[in-house]
């Protein structure tokens, strides 16, 4: 037998594998790793622990998501009125910088300066709130608000005291605090109604003040018919005590009155 013949196939037969025995090796050690993981996995999945293991993984995602989605309609649902809010309070610190700058009476620079400061503390405590609950409040105004202010600033004189006191001192505060009182009651976030309940109070004093302005109006009117009366009783009190010190005038003063 001709040993170049017997040979030839075989080593033909080995090139034509062209290395094929690393492969076919690769290909075991593959198929052992796939089979030891489907071992582990099916060997886990009939254990008890590793059914709690695996159960564990769904719930807590899905508690997460529920978390997260609460967290975003209350945030969804008290939005509104943070930005409301945050609005307002920028259209008074404005409205009161002109008045502080521009006023004509002493009592309404005053009373501006007062809102400027406290109002803008209260504009920085409902910023950093809305920060910490993702919420990203307007930093501009409104068109209707930027029309108020841009109105307010056309006036000058005794009329803008009037214009100020009325539309902002009174009429901005009587609306916000309805506002606040009832996000007092209906909002979810409870840092958002601590806050609320913290600047309601502020507000009321703002709105007390501004009636008490002469520009005020019809409550002008009537804080001075108060003041005549107090001054009335005042000197009725001194005519009273004027009879009991000359108890023989015969009624004192009420003489003039009887005639």
């Amino acid at each position: 037998m001709n040993l170049r013949n017997v040979s030839t196939p075989s080593m033909k037969s080995h090139r034509h594998l062209g290395g094929g025995w690393p492969a076919l090796a690769l290909a075991g050690v593959l198929a052992a790793s796939m089979s030891t993981a489907w071992s582990q996995g099916a060997t886990s999945g009939g254990s008890g622990s590793g059914t709690s293991s695996s159960g564990q993984g769904a719930p807590v995602t899905q508690s997460g998501a529920r978390a997260a989605s609460e967290k975003s309609r209350i945030v969804r649902w008290d939005r509104k009125f943070m930005e409301e809010a945050a609005s307002a309070g920028q259209m008074q610190v404005q409205a009161a910088q002109m008045a502080a700058n521009r006023g004509a009476d002493k009592a309404v620079k005053d009373y501006a300066a007062t809102l400027i400061e406290q109002q803008s503390s209260a504009n920085s405590e409902l910023a950093q709130l809305a920060s910490s609950l993702g919420i990203e409040l307007p930093s501009s105004l409104p068109r209707s608000m930027r029309n108020e202010v841009e109105k307010l600033a056309k006036r000058s004189g005794a009329e803008f005291d009037r214009e100020f006191v009325r539309e902002i001192g009174i009429k901005q505060h009587e609306q916000e605090i309805k506002r606040f009182e009832k996000a007092s009651k209906d909002a979810k976030e409870p840092q958002l109604r601590a806050w609320v309940d913290k600047t309601l109070p502020m507000l009321q004093q703002h709105l007390a003040a501004a009636q008490k302005l002469p520009q005020a109006g019809s409550e002008a009117a009537a804080s001075t018919r108060t003041q005549q009366q107090r001054m009335g009783a005042g000197a009725g009190a001194g005519d009273k005590q004027g009879n009991q010190t000359n108890p023989g005038t015969g009624g004192g003063s009420m003489a003039p009155y009887g005639r």
